[in-house]
């Protein structure tokens, strides 16, 4: 491999020759090898940040016009997938992210140079003083991290979480008169509908997005503008307001400068925030997941009020058996998000003076966060939610036989005698309307027309 020669302030670095980055990336590079990349929606961020910090340069006069264009050239180039392979540095490294700042400073430049000198410019982009001008690795990662979480979000996520919401409130629609017996505590409780049920699945998902968008309002405050530890030294008064308004204008989502940046740069509050109904989203699938494969468990030995998809042999050893495989995805997916969450409010806790120095690993298990629940959302919508099927035989033969049907009889004869008849048909095993004629507590035509299940639903109301 041959190399070339480049320089920090610590001296002479040997970097491979066919790659863009400079001298402090390659020290980054090996002294860290330490788990995975950095995910690429940090870059991407970085990319933007350092293409609108190029323009608001230029145009305040600090940054000559031909280095502006070719450093926001430069930016488009990675933007669209061009130079993937030039940002190899670890989510485990110096936790203000500056490596990762100087990476994507080290690449800009290079390509910058690049460009100017096939125009023949002898003007030549510096990684510091032109790329990174105005700036400090403490302002931009968080910079980065919250206009990356906020492209995760509704890049991955909120559009498999409305189709999910869609599927569950068809099959509430569609099931909404289908009669089932309710559980609490895992025992029998008085009948509701199906698609009672599942309705309060949507408002589950319903509210979580709701939770996540009130969490993502915070992030789109910036802590560009506040340099090292938020005085703003060496960064013009009016720099955060305009680089967060060309950031808002080229991702289309409504970003604006930090009001205190200080804030901004060593607290995490808004991380945790966001997160938090993230973790909170995937307590809802934990739910519902589970009540489905719970209510399809079977076919013969279970539950067996549910068909969902078989995708899949579930047995290497049992033949035919068919398992519940979107729902325990999903699940898994949830323990993981609910991992990230304590990795998250533990680094948040971590601010100490001016600075917060566990960025890059709140980054990582946000977006990471994001990224699987939409992934599996959508994996178990389509492979699941959408395929599953009612057994109305079985769940009629179940309503029946319930117990707690004779809640319908408490308000006519008592609470006690309710109770009398309910132990009494568990202990001869026989049915509700047997016990309750025998005790001689009702009428025949009196049991027939007050433990009617349907209409214990109030499903009309």
């Amino acid at each position: 491999m041959e190399y070339r020669i480049e320089h920090d302030s610590l001296g002479e670095v040997r970097v491979p020759a066919d790659h863009m980055w400079g001298a402090q990336t390659q020290r980054s590079f090996e002294n860290f090898k330490i788990g995975h990349v950095m995910p690429k929606e940090i870059i991407r961020a970085f990319a933007i940040l350092k293409k609108c910090a190029a323009k608001v340069n230029e145009e305040r006069g600090a940054l000559a016009a031909e280095k502006g264009e070719a450093i926001r050239s430069a930016c488009d180039e990675i933007l669209a997938g061009k130079w993937e392979g030039e940002f190899p540095l670890v989510v485990y490294q110096t936790g203000s992210g500056t490596q990762s700042n100087m990476n994507m400073n080290e690449v800009v430049a290079h390509i910058a140079n690049r460009k100017l000198k096939q125009e023949g410019s002898t003007l030549r982009v510096h990684p510091n003083d032109d790329v990174n001008m105005a700036q400090s690795s403490n302002d931009t990662f968080p910079t980065a991290l919250h206009v990356a979480a906020v492209y995760s979000l509704h890049h991955y996520l909120y559009g498999p979480l409305n189709d999910l919401t869609a599927t569950f409130e068809a099959k509430s629609r569609e099931y909404m008169h289908t009669v089932k017996i309710g559980r609490t505590h895992v025992q029998d409780a008085v009948p509701l509908t199906f698609g009672q049920e599942v309705s309060g699945w949507v408002e589950m998902l319903k509210k979580s997005r709701s939770m996540i968008e009130d969490g993502e309002k915070y992030l789109h405050e910036l802590a560009i503008g506040g340099t090292a530890v938020g005085t703003g030294l060496n960064s013009p008064k009016d720099f955060g307001d305009k680089v967060a308004k060309a950031i808002s204008e080229e991702t289309g989502f409504p970003f604006t400068s930090a009001a205190n940046k200080f804030y901004a740069l060593t607290g995490r509050d808004d991380m945790v925030f966001t997160h938090g109904a993230l973790d909170a989203l995937g307590g809802d699938c934990m739910k519902f997941a589970d009540d489905i494969r719970l209510l399809a468990g079977g076919p013969r030995a279970g539950l067996g009020e549910l068909t969902i998809p078989a995708n899949e042999p579930g047995s290497s050893i049992m033949p035919g058996k068919v398992n519940p495989t979107q729902c325990e995805a999903l699940t898994m997916v949830a323990c993981r998000v609910h991992g990230n969450q304590s990795v998250i409010s533990m680094a948040s806790s971590q601010g100490r003076f001016e600075l917060n120095v566990y960025a890059p690993v709140m980054a990582d298990s946000f977006i990471e966060s994001v990224k699987l629940l939409g992934a599996a959302i959508h994996s178990f919508d389509i492979h699941c939610a959408r395929g599953i099927k009612v057994n109305k035989e079985r769940m009629e033969e179940l309503v029946e036989k319930s117990l707690m049907l004779v809640t319908a009889l408490s308000p006519h004869i008592g609470y006690e005698k309710s109770a009398e008849i309910a132990k009494k048909a568990f202990k001869d095993n026989s049915s509700l309307r047997e016990a309750a004629l025998a005790l001689g507590y009702v009428k025949p035509e009196e049991y027939d027309q007050w433990v009617v299940p349907k209409d214990m639903t109030h499903v009309d109301r």
